[in-house]
């Protein structure tokens, strides 16, 4: 089966996991598309594949050569965002994409252009794998599972060459911060490992941002406004005062690279009460927590002025920059930039503007850097990947598992 086929399969299966679930997975149908995986695999010839009970699928292509070689780990995720549906996804080929703008839905008047879109310009003559502007695609992380099972096929259709052992893992919940809460990297046994999750082809990413998450209550006290002098404490606006107290470009939309930022994500309440939540990143550590003491003394400030307990603040953190735990394995890296460079493809190192995963069982004891899909635009309804990306990728796989069995 070709990899876009395959992944064309697996955007069929609504796998959108949901914020603020305690249990995993998130999302019982995310259960749908891993036994689907398992049965997949079963018939490739991965004959120990299994589904968990929290929705992991775990497998294994065994070693079919002598030398010494590492056991190499392959990682994605099958849930998609909850930023964007993802049931009912309506994808179609593009093919010989001439580098007009792309019309996704007549009726609803979607459009995606190049001039937001630069990037289309580079796959003239590609196959470009769209939606219809209603959903999103779901590459983020179809794609990556679909190009993991692709080069796996590979080897199992192809005994004569060599590889080592392949270890093989598709998780729940990545799009909600608990893709790895319960990995089992002891029985995974990988020595190091890939998730494939990232976006253009070329991309190598081993830097995601330090994050973590402050919810600030305001609590005010509402009166009569015919009678409110001097009584009235707003919590309104006491908490875009809050806001107002952050530097203004520490923000998403004014910050790129290794830039961080501080994101206020929600805002709701009333005069009596007021909650807002953020998201705060940076690459640095150092920087990472002065971003977190500003949040406690701008608290400090406001209580100061309005009382204390007007403002309480509480911060937690999510998962730290990988990029310390795979310096010491740094072979990882340069492996598949090789890898890259065999196939015809530059490679390119870039920082994650979010996390990953790999973040997570990089802290676990298992190095995991993050490798590209070949997608764009994830999340959202221009989301698109080239199917000629898609194949790339399978090489790129195929490739650094060649380079260990050298």
């Amino acid at each position: 089966m070709k990899v876009h086929e395959r992944f064309l399969n697996y955007v069929k299966f609504d796998t959108q996991s949901v914020p603020d679930v305690e249990i995993i997975p998130s999302s019982e149908k995310q259960k749908n598309l891993g036994q689907y995986l398992v049965e997949e695999m079963k018939s490739l010839g991965i004959k120990d594949a299994f589904m968990d009970e929290h929705c992991y699928v775990y497998g294994t292509l065994e070693k079919n050569t002598d030398k010494n070689t590492p056991v190499i780990g392959f990682i994605a995720h099958m849930d998609t965002s909850p930023d964007m549906p993802g049931n009912d996804i309506k994808a179609r080929i593009i093919e010989n994409y001439d580098g007009s703008d792309i019309v996704l839905n007549v009726e609803k008047d979607i459009t995606m252009k190049t001039e937001m879109f630069g990037h289309l310009l580079n796959y003239v003559g590609n196959d470009l794998i769209v939606t219809d502007g209603t959903t999103l695609l779901g590459a983020d992380n179809k794609a990556g599972i679909a190009e993991i099972l692709s080069m796996a096929e590979y080897f199992v259709n192809n005994p004569d060459v060599e590889h080592g052992t392949i270890k093989v893992a598709f998780t729940p919940d990545e799009e909600v911060g608990s893709g790895a809460d319960m990995f089992d990297v002891k029985g995974f046994g990988a020595d190091f490992a890939y998730t494939v999750d990232g976006g253009e082809l070329g991309e190598i990413e081993y830097e995601n941002f330090n994050a973590a998450s402050a919810k600030v209550t305001i609590n005010g006290v509402n009166i009569h406004p015919g009678s409110a002098k001097n009584k009235m404490k707003n919590s309104i606006l006491i908490g875009m005062e809050f806001q107002n107290m952050l530097p203004v470009h520490e923000r998403p939309d004014s910050t790129e690279n290794y830039e961080g930022f501080s994101h206020l994500n929600d805002m709701s309440g009333d005069v009596e009460k007021t909650h807002l939540n953020y998201i705060i990143r940076d690459h640095s550590n150092e920087k990472f927590e002065v971003k977190k003491d500003r949040f406690l003394k701008t608290a400090d400030f406001l209580n100061s002025k309005y009382g204390e307990g007007t403002v309480i603040v509480e911060l937690k953190d999510s998962y730290y920059n990988m990029k310390e735990k795979i310096l010491p394995h740094m072979h990882i890296i340069e492996t598949a930039k090789q890898a890259l460079l065999n196939i015809g493809i530059e490679p390119e190192i870039v920082p994650i503007r979010g996390g990953t995963d790999g973040a997570r069982l990089s802290y676990m004891g298992l190095p995991c850097p993050n490798l590209c899909t070949g997608g764009h635009n994830y999340h959202g309804r221009y989301e698109y990947i080239p199917v000629q990306s898609m194949e790339k990728v399978v090489e790129m796989l195929k490739e650094i598992v060649r380079l260990y069995t050298k």
